[in-house]
């Protein structure tokens, strides 16, 4: 990996956005997608998308979206002690959550903070901790009291984000940061963009970044809904299963990128997963075969205007949704590979071929 490729994914992930606050994130977007692209457009959720437009208004749509938003808290309430109650926004191991660092972010400026935790002197004789959930766990930014807190400008409604450097590992193959999950997809947005530049493509490309995928999937409606794109790719990261032994387990770093047949909310469509298979062959890009317990935003473009044809490009990260995320620079190299081939691939022919999956006497 290049210097500058790690330096946009250490930018990336040091940003702090959780769902529904995704404004850092969004900024540095614009600003990075701008000189790569005709226009910039915006839904009213805050996702934001960067258009190469075809001279050809026939031209297929094809619509590219990470999401920026990273897993955090909510303040829900602030106690006489001045600590505060939260909510969790995405999901959370809340076995994970106790004593980390964080930022607390208000309107009035970013603030570090804790997670509380009870140190074992405390738990002699009482048995181990059960049952545990997030909303237990307080946090503490130092303030004395509420009136403190207030006074710093801390109100319900603010978030809490984890604090964490990106840093490579020893043999630098791996990389180690939080907000992998989806900072993958926002970094491999920025590089597409920047390798397919100088090239002439056979659509209309409008690659971004939606908001809210953390906790529903919601901003990808909002983007599928304005720009009525003919096929969507959701770029997005997933959980790793490679720890103890990558046998009768899918999800390995070092694999290469993911073709996701299969999740809760969405099938990939045999066509779409014959062009896949395609590209990765005819450029021997190295994947492997995935089916997810979580979803991503295809799960619910696809439902959008009478059908949108959706897939995902992704990679595995182990620990994601925690702090302290491990990914594979191989795996992200793989994915950035695939995803320039199928912008390259893709024009009208190929685009009816995904759309019209069933003969006509099926669809009567």
């Amino acid at each position: 990996m290049n210097e500058k490729t790690f330096q946009r994914i250490k930018e990336l992930t040091e940003l702090t956005g959780t769902s529904g606050f995704e404004q850092d994130i969004r900024q540095y977007m614009r600003e990075k997608m701008t000189p790569l692209v005709d226009e910039i457009q915006q839904d009213r959720l805050g996702g934001i998308f960067g258009i190469r437009h075809h001279e050809d208004k026939t031209a297929p749509k094809i619509l590219v979206a990470a999401h920026m938003d990273e897993v955090g808290f909510m303040i829900t309430q602030i106690t006489d002690r001045g600590l505060f109650k939260v909510s969790p926004l995405g999901g959370w191991n809340p076995y994970v959550v106790s004593a980390q660092r964080f930022v607390l972010k208000t309107a009035k400026g970013n603030y570090p903070c804790i997670s509380s935790s009870i140190p074992p002197h405390l738990l002699r004789g009482k048995g181990p901790q059960a049952n545990i959930q997030v909303t237990d766990i307080l946090f503490d930014a130092g303030f004395e009291s509420k009136e403190e807190a207030l006074a710093y400008g801390v109100l319900p409604g603010d978030t809490i984000v984890p604090d964490v450097e990106t840093i490579m590992t020893a043999n630098q193959k791996r990389i180690i940061s939080k907000a992998w999950d989806n900072r993958f997809g926002c970094t491999l947005v920025l590089e597409a963009l920047e390798a397919l530049k100088d090239e002439s493509l056979a659509h209309t490309l409008i690659a971004g970044a939606n908001v809210q995928e953390e906790v529903g999937l919601r901003g990808a409606r909002a983007s599928a809904h304005l720009f009525k794109p003919d096929l969507f790719f959701a770029l997005d990261c997933s959980a790793a299963d490679d720890l103890v032994t990558t046998k009768g387990t899918q999800g390995h770093l070092d694999e290469g990128t993911l073709l996701r047949i299969l999740d809760p909310r969405h099938i990939l469509l045999p066509r779409f997963k014959e062009f896949l298979l395609d590209i990765a062959h005819t450029h021997h890009i190295p994947y492997q075969y995935f089916v997810s317990g979580g979803g991503t935003d295809a799960g619910a473009v696809h439902l959008e205007n009478d059908g949108i044809p959706s897939t995902t490009i992704g990679v595995v990260a182990r620990y994601i949704h925690t702090h302290q995320t491990m990914f594979s620079i191989k795996d992200y190299e793989a994915a950035r590979e695939l995803l320039i081939q199928v912008l390259r691939a893709l024009d009208k022919s190929t685009v009816a071929t995904i759309l019209y999956d069933y003969h006509e006497e099926e669809v009567k």
